[in-house]
């Protein structure tokens, strides 16, 4: 089976547990305002490659992280191709390696039956979820990505229901994600679910905007500045349900 990559990291440490092999999957039907790989959006843009040949590749690097690492699928929004990653994670898990995938829960529509079912079968072959949840409330996170986020919250509590690990990702964004009352709003979500076992607060960079100026597209948050500590301190408490 053939799908397309946007690229992969052999010693990836900060996508999962352990030292992991990371592949980013190319395509995503999001444009979140924050994103620093616009090159990632167009499936098509990125390089064809086989389950086979990227398992091998993978299992190259085994010896590193086969003590509490594994493989990450990434994005881009890896789920945009569902099929490639049933088929690729299997592999990987018959070998005996840890799975993670990282995704925004977009794909997840729990009204189409046969998305349920795809589902399903990528529940069965991955051991963490590192689920995005970019905002709360559904408005908002609309304006932040051009969708709402009813699948995303809705692919959370059948994480929860279903008892898959998750890792909750927020990107912390001064002026779009900061808010003291959102921040409390998604941690009484949170409290709803059974099978949160980390919370991580990625503070927003502007690494990505010299990919935007090679690609001739207007930087959607120019002028936005990173978080200071004191802002990602206070997030971090309230996601975190710290006294």
């Amino acid at each position: 089976m053939q799908g397309f990559i946007h690229s992969t990291e052999s010693l990836g440490t900060v996508d999962g547990p352990g030292i992991r092999f990371v592949i980013f999957m190319q395509g995503c039907p999001l444009r979140c305002k924050y994103c620093h790989n616009p090159d990632s959006w167009a499936v098509g843009n990125g390089k064809a490659v086989e389950v086979d040949e990227l398992f091998e590749q993978a299992m190259k690097y085994k010896n590193y992280f086969s003590k509490g690492g594994g493989i990450t699928l990434t994005g881009g929004e890896p789920l945009l191709q569902m099929d490639f990653c049933i088929e690729l994670l299997k592999k990987f898990k018959e070998a005996g390696v840890h799975t993670a995938v990282d995704t925004s829960g977009f794909m997840f529509d729990s009204k189409r039956e046969e998305c349920v079912q795809k589902h399903l079968a990528l529940l069965k072959y991955t051991d963490l979820f590192l689920l995005d949840i970019k905002h709360i409330s559904s408005a908002k996170h609309k304006d932040l990505t051009g969708v709402p986020n009813d699948n995303t919250l809705a692919f959370a509590k059948f994480l929860s229901d279903h008892d898959n690990s998750m890792w909750v990702r927020y990107v912390l964004v001064p002026g779009l994600t900061t808010d003291e009352q959102d921040l409390r709003g998604l941690r009484a979500f949170l409290d709803t679910l059974k099978t949160v076992e980390k919370i991580e607060v990625l503070p927003y960079h502007t690494m990505g905007v010299p990919k935007y100026k090679k690609l001739n597209i207007p930087y959607p948050l120019d002028g936005v500045k990173t978080p200071s500590k004191e802002q990602v301190d206070f997030a971090r408490k309230i996601l975190r349900g710290e006294k």
